[in-house]
């Protein structure tokens, strides 16, 4: 298939799961984003091949680009400054805290799957 091509059916395959999401965000009374629950049955799908190779070359031709979705995060801050002024010290205090969070978990995790893989090494 022509290269052009597989990368519009990818993008309209993405759009399509992500109308799709928006449209269950809606007869739910948006529990969760539809962005979110488009991206979460997307990635279920994402197992058939005939769908698989569109939207991965759809998402590399996206991947260079992914800088410019930072743009509106920077303008929100830049128009809330007074916000973010007034609430900074509990705003820094929830970033460190869920960066710490994180990292705890992750290095615990990794821990624990460190030592089921040398477990299965020495029953070998």
């Amino acid at each position: 298939m022509h290269a052009p091509m597989t990368l519009l059916k990818g993008f309209t395959w993405i759009l399509a799961f992500q109308c799709a999401g928006e449209v269950i965000a809606q007869l739910v009374s948006g529990l969760w984003p539809g962005p979110v629950i488009g991206m979460l049955m997307l990635a279920f799908v994402l197992i058939w091949r005939p769908l698989r190779e569109p939207v991965s070359s759809a998402a590399n031709a996206l991947l260079p680009h992914l800088s410019l979705l930072f743009v509106p995060i920077g303008v929100g801050v830049l128009l809330h400054t007074d916000l973010i002024m007034r609430s900074g010290w509990t705003l820094l205090a929830v970033l460190v805290l869920s960066t710490w969070i994180g990292l705890a978990v992750t290095a615990l995790v990794l821990r624990m799957l460190w030592q089921k893989s040398s477990e299965t090494e020495h029953s070998e």
